[in-house]
């Protein structure tokens, strides 16, 4: 073989251990999503740290109740439960805005605000309206049906009524952020902006852990690859 053909050999050969090497990685990288079982043996859903043991102690149901849901059973911002004569809704407003105003006085009716979103990290310049109240709305972090399908469904009126007006499950949000999230799990969604994961998915858990409410092995293992990233993560307490 001549010199011109034996480069062109080892030129063929570079190439397959080029493209032998490229296909591994690719691989390395994606069958872990691909199977389950292998991303459980890589260590891809295991995490650690305050929120991570806080989640281990969930209950896993993956057979969830979804019937009967309505979300009127949990009376969501038609009972005062701190008794100030506000509702749910302009208390989360109250709490979670800046440069908060109020219409003709009031220390409940709020009129406007400016609110830091934590869902997609934008800056929100809320006025009362019909055309605009809509681009702040209040999330329950774990929503109302997924509570339903994790425990909700065998609770009595007055612990349905707790959960629906609870502060500590509630945040003031950006509108369409909300409407896309319904009431989906991390399973299923989380927020678009990135920085803010790992302090939405410990509400949750925080939620879950308070109201004893079970999660899926999916939304389960949602939640830990979001916490492998922030494994000094807590509950929060408030």
């Amino acid at each position: 073989m001549d010199a011109y053909g034996d480069s062109q050999v080892r030129y063929r050969m570079y190439v397959l251990v080029a493209a032998a090497i490229v296909i591994g990685i690719v691989i390395g990288l994606l069958l872990p999503r691909l199977d389950t079982p292998l991303a459980r043996m890589t260590g891809r859903y295991v995490a650690s740290g305050p929120a991570a043991e806080a989640l281990n102690t969930l209950a896993i149901d993956d057979h969830p109740r979804s019937s009967s849901y309505r979300r009127d059973a949990f009376s969501y911002n038609k009972v005062d439960f701190d008794g100030d004569g506000c509702t749910v809704r302009d208390d989360v407003l109250r709490r979670d805005m800046n440069d908060v105003t109020y219409t003709g006085g009031s220390s409940c009716h709020v009129d406007s605000g400016v609110l830091h979103d934590p869902y997609t990290g934008k800056e929100i310049d809320f006025v009362r309206g019909k055309q605009t109240s809509a681009q702040v709305q209040i999330d329950h972090v774990v929503a109302l049906e997924n509570a339903w399908q994790s425990g909700a469904s065998k609770w009595g009126l007055a612990e349905r009524e707790e959960y629906g007006n609870d502060m500590y499950n509630l945040l003031a949000v950006d509108g369409p952020a909300n409407q896309e999230k319904g009431s989906a799990s991390a399973a299923y969604w989380l927020p678009e902006n990135r920085g803010y994961r790992c302090s939405y998915v410990a509400r949750q858990i925080g939620v879950k852990t308070k109201y004893r409410l079970s999660v899926t092995t999916k939304e389960r293992d949602a939640i830990i690859e979001v916490l492998r990233s922030c494994p000094s993560q807590s509950i929060p307490k408030h």
